[in-house]
């Protein structure tokens, strides 16, 4: 994964860290010195990444409609969030919201999981929705999470992602799958220009 940082990023790049969460990846930024802003819908995120790196920039944002201006960003790093984002048109409108606010030649770095375990639940979804019983797209799930919660998971393939991309008006400079570091997690990236 830190190669994803390691060539792409160069001294005094502005970044935006788009669903930032509790701020996990401002360290590693912080490194490549570079001008870092990270976002997060979620008001209790952004609390605990500003209180454990009180030096950042945090801000509480939605990722369809940013408030910065046009052709502002380097680099725009989006890790493990696009998953979680329901339906294929606010897919499309996230992407369309990162190429607004990146500038001309500037690069999109973006994770999604691909989870090992997801296959029954991958079955389990799409008979409901060729039941009638879901409204979820085809590829969407619910994932146990703890022992009482369930998250909205969107299953990606390779080509889907690619393709959803390239429809967003990118240009694919790579893509694959990375394990993490003890090698059991696996995620899809894309590394796109605009």
């Amino acid at each position: 994964m830190f190669f994803l940082f390691e060539n792409y990023l160069k001294p005094g790049d502005k970044v935006l860290d788009l669903g930032c969460g509790n701020g996990r990846w401002f360290k590693l930024f912080q490194t490549y010195n570079v001008d870092y802003i990270g976002v997060d819908s979620s008001v209790k995120l952004i609390d605990i990444a500003q209180k454990n790196n009180p030096e950042a920039k945090f801000k509480v944002e939605e990722g369809l409609n940013l408030s910065f201006p046009d052709n502002w960003f380097d680099k725009v790093y989006s890790i493990a969030v696009f998953h979680h984002i329901p339906s294929k048109e606010f897919r499309l409108k996230f992407l369309e919201e990162i190429r607004r606010v990146l500038k001309p030649d500037g690069t999109l770095i973006l994770t999604v999981w691909k989870l090992k375990e997801q296959s029954y639940l991958l079955i389990k979804y799409t008979i409901l929705k060729l039941l009638g019983k879901s409204k979820l797209d085809f590829r969407d799930i619910f994932e146990p999470w703890g022992k009482k919660a369930e998250r909205y998971y969107h299953c990606f393939s390779e080509s889907e992602l690619i393709d959803l991309v390239k429809k967003s008006g990118f240009k694919i400079k790579e893509g694959g799958l990375i394990r993490n570091e003890r090698g059991n997690l696996q995620n899809l990236y894309i590394v796109a220009q605009k």
